[in-house]
């Protein structure tokens, strides 16, 4: 069995990605809470793992990684057993596309640090703080609904019908728009695929309230 170890926190939606990652690939790995709210990420002990103090860090090993989708990129490789991304080149660029409109262009912006930024180094206050998330969850899964609508290879999940990195991505930035009560009812497909993939036990066992540290 791999010696994995996952550092997380239980609402991070890079975090959140990589436990659905190694449910779906049916990797046992050991869970080591990291909570942000406390910024144990500053600690001189994370920090020797992550330089940048952010969430999730992947050890394999002696293997230390960081950065979600570089995580997700060498769990396919390193396990490619219960694939996350099909064949062939072609349909694996399709979904990496997708997983990047909410790695790249969405949750970049709306993560724990920059709201921080907002409100403590900027002085917003919690109505324009909504206004700032509520608006690059509508223009980013517009246009993630967009692309579901105008693709034949949108089934059951974002591609076909097993999940790939795209779900792995997507669900994550769902229950975070969720929590911060953005308007989701414009996104039919979206919202059918996060049932489709909370239907399996793989998503609801990596959820942020089965968590150890959930609050």
């Amino acid at each position: 069995m791999p010696d994995l170890k996952l550092y997380t926190y239980f609402r991070s939606s890079s975090a959140y990605r990589i436990r659905i990652a190694l449910n779906l690939k049916q990797l046992s790995y050991e869970s080591c809470p990291v909570n942000l709210l406390q910024r144990e990420q500053r600690s001189d002990d994370y920090l020797k793992l992550n330089k940048q103090g952010l969430v999730p860090t992947l050890i394999d090993g002696d293997l230390v990684i960081n950065q979600s989708f570089a995580i997700l990129e060498y769990l396919e490789e390193r396990y490619p057993q219960h694939p996350l991304l099909p064949e062939p080149a072609a349909n694996r660029a399709h979904v990496r596309s997708l997983a990047q409109i909410i790695v790249t262009d969405t949750q970049p912006h709306n993560n724990l640090r920059v709201l921080r930024f907002l409100t403590e180094r900027l002085g917003i206050d919690e109505d324009q703080k909504q206004a700032w998330y509520a608006y690059w969850i509508s223009e980013n899964f517009s246009a993630f609904e967009a692309r579901l609508a105008n693709s034949p290879n949108t089934g059951r999940f974002c591609f076909g019908d097993s999940p790939t990195v795209a779900d792995v991505c997507l669900i994550p930035q769902i229950y975070n728009a969720q929590r911060f009560d953005c308007d989701l009812a414009p996104y039919p497909r979206i919202n059918r695929i996060n049932e489709a993939c909370m239907s399996l036990p793989a998503f609801r066992a990596a959820a942020p309230e089965n968590q150890p540290d959930a609050l």
